[in-house]
């Protein structure tokens, strides 16, 4: 039976691979994914699945699914032409696996596109390259609309998660999984809640201190009912990533993470919590 041996909070900042890769590792950005990935390391897993939020790059406003999942044996990515001098990929999957997740949440009452022909952006592509950075571990991608209002409530991506780990807990091929949910809890991008002239920015660091003291505390039904489309959207264009993080939480046990830490200038956290 596969299980689920860790979960992870990681950021997802386009330009943080030429970050670490100009100012070294002794940088913040650099020092705090060592962090995650020595106990990603740790956890020995076999294959990522990652909640994230697609930037309008896979999907468009023509075709946006509130949930989707990816099903194939391998994607590409980052198609959103080379960010933070990452290098365009072909990552592995596992079509079984995903497919068996789609149709075991879709009998669970969850409405889970099928995606088979994709890339995938940054939001995936930049988890792996410091989880990853042979890219060559399975991956399989969760997409959960988190950008263009109406957004899915917190309350169904924590159950989303829930199901995700009972689909992969029931799958019988033994495999070690680690869940990813990547993404900021404020972060405002070329949008008027941040300082004219300016590309990016964190319009509720106060919302990010208070998210990290409710994982940091396990207080997630708190989380949950904070955690209104009203407040993620005031965070900041891209302040819904956050539900990325809620699924993930939903896939283990409540638990207090054994590492977690905000980077405050980009409005986000790094998180670790032990499988179940």
């Amino acid at each position: 039976m596969a299980q689920i041996v860790g979960a992870f909070a990681a950021p997802h900042t386009p330009f943080f691979p030429w970050r670490v890769e100009t100012e070294g590792s002794d940088c913040q950005t650099a020092r705090l994914f060592a962090e995650i990935k020595k106990r990603f390391d740790a956890a020995r897993p076999d294959l990522v699945v990652i909640f994230d939020t697609d930037h309008l790059n896979t999907f468009f406003f023509d075709n946006l699914p509130i949930f989707a999942v990816g099903v194939t044996d391998h994607f590409t990515g980052p198609n959103d032409e080379p960010r933070g001098g990452m290098k365009v990929h072909t990552i592995p999957s596992h079509a079984g696996l995903a497919a068996h997740i789609r149709r075991q949440g879709v009998d669970a009452g969850f409405d889970l596109a099928l995606v088979q022909d994709f890339s995938v952006d940054h939001s995936v592509a930049v988890p792996l390259y410091f989880l990853t950075p042979d890219f060559r571990m399975p991956t399989i991608p969760i997409f959960i609309s988190g950008h263009v209002p109406p957004l899915p409530s917190a309350r169904r991506c924590f159950e989303l998660g829930r199901q995700v780990r009972l689909s992969i807990e029931s799958w019988k091929e033994p495999l070690r999984v680690a869940i990813v949910g990547t993404g900021s809890f404020s972060l405002e991008v070329w949008g008027p809640k941040i300082k004219r002239g300016t590309s990016d920015g964190v319009p509720a660091p106060e919302w990010v201190t208070q998210v990290c003291r409710y994982l940091e505390n396990d207080q997630i039904d708190a989380l949950i009912e904070a955690a209104t489309e009203k407040r993620m959207l005031a965070a900041g264009s891209a302040g819904g990533e956050l539900l990325n993080v809620i699924a993930m939480l939903g896939t283990i046990d409540n638990k207090v993470p054994e590492f977690i830490a905000p980077e405050m200038a980009h409005g986000h956290a790094y998180g670790a919590w032990k499988g179940n």
